[in-house]
């Protein structure tokens, strides 16, 4: 098979969708399937053999950390007929994804497109893209995806969501988590006593710092006895945290093994922001043996099974993620049950395992396409006899 992937974000940049293509790159590549990637911006050009065409970027007004593609339909057209795919890809597509979807009906090509970030959720957390409004944001999404053969969504709320603003031909297809590098043993004792030098409870929060994430409602947890704030990752937010924050530990951004001692030395992990399609730090946590406190919103609604794996709690109610995670700081005999339970609920849950069923959607949607056009023949021939 020959896969052409459109994604809004591509390597060097490191976030959700940059993480997913890689390791469906990946996984084509290990089946000997075809792959090409078009990305916004500079960076690498191939990636394990697969050509990656970079195309025009710029900066989204307000938020440098984000950078989206500006080429149009026919240049995405020509970059089409050359490598002709059997399915295109739409990672998370907005921007430059209109312009691949544009491309791929106009030649007839088969799309699978994955619904992974919640544009309206983000755009709240920024002064410059909140006048947009919701509903302008859920109209150009819905443009996009209306022509796909098949949306993809990342959880049960996401898939509720979606069906609610009229979204057709849906399907859910999770994320995969690496069970090797998020595992119980990369726990660090080192790190642990750098955090906590008393030996308190680590309580942890890992990704982007930008408004979106919620990541000052942590504030919540300032005079809680016993234990200490860590922070992993960067963006804007940070100097504004750094304030807000000042007894916390900033660890800056990690990758590889750094990342995974991180969250392994954690004692419980906690995610702030209400608007996750996903939330793959979530099952990272789970992967590592780290209990989690997470909103009972969103994509970790299906990863955290309240009083199993952590808890869930009210976005809206801080003091709710207060009082759960004073009840797992405060009980080391609770946090080892639900350790052994956060490490056995993300089983199966492999990025090959995940990577299968994508082939399988891909094949829906070539089988999808090709029922379109048989459909159209036989109208075509009704209407000539």
């Amino acid at each position: 098979m020959r896969v052409a992937i459109i994604t809004e974000s591509f390597l060097p940049q490191i976030n959700g969708v940059t993480n997913s293509v890689c390791r469906v790159v990946e996984h084509l590549a290990r089946h000997r399937h075809d792959a090409l990637v078009v990305a916004p911006g500079e960076g690498v050009t191939q990636y394990l053999g697969a050509p990656v065409v970079r195309v025009r970027s710029a900066t989204l007004p307000g938020n440098e950390d984000s950078v989206v593609g500006l080429a149009t339909w026919r240049r995405i057209s020509a970059v089409l007929r050359e490598f002709q795919p059997d399915v295109v890809h739409l990672a998370s597509p907005a921007w430059l994804g209109k312009a691949g979807m544009k491309a791929a009906a106009r030649l007839e090509i088969p799309t699978v497109a994955v619904f992974q970030t919640d544009l309206a959720g983000f755009a709240r957390g920024y002064r410059v893209w909140r006048m947009v409004g919701d509903g302008a944001i859920w109209s150009w999404l819905g443009r996009i995806h209306e022509r796909a053969d098949r949306t993809l969504a990342p959880s049960s709320a996401t898939m509720q969501q979606l069906a609610a603003h009229g979204f057709p031909r849906l399907a859910r297809w999770g994320r995969g988590v690496d069970l090797v590098r998020f595992h119980p043993a990369h726990r660090h004792e080192r790190l642990r006593r750098q955090i906590a030098p008393a030996g308190e409870a680590i309580v942890g929060y890992v990704g982007r710092l930008a408004p979106e994430k919620h990541v000052s409602s942590l504030a919540v947890l300032r005079d809680v006895p016993g234990i200490r704030v860590a922070i992993v990752g960067g963006g804007p937010s940070e100097d504004a945290l750094r304030r807000q924050l000042p007894d916390a530990a900033f660890l800056g951004f990690r990758t590889g093994e750094d990342l995974s001692r991180a969250y392994a030395s954690l004692d419980v992990f906690v995610h702030t922001g209400p608007a996750e399609t996903f939330c793959q730090t979530v099952q990272e946590a789970l992967a590592s043996g780290v209990p989690v406190v997470a909103p009972n919103s969103g994509g970790p609604v299906d990863l955290v099974a309240p009083g199993r794996n952590g808890f869930l709690a009210d976005p809206a109610d801080p003091l709710q993620m207060r009082a759960a995670v004073e009840k797992l700081a405060g009980d080391a005999e609770l946090r080892s049950a639900m350790s052994v339970a956060a490490r056995e609920s993300v089983h199966g849950r492999s990025w090959a395992a995940v990577c299968d069923e994508l082939l399988g959607h891909y094949a829906d949607a070539v089988a999808h396409r090709n029922g379109e056009a048989a459909r159209d023949n036989r109208r075509s021939a009704a209407s000539r006899s």
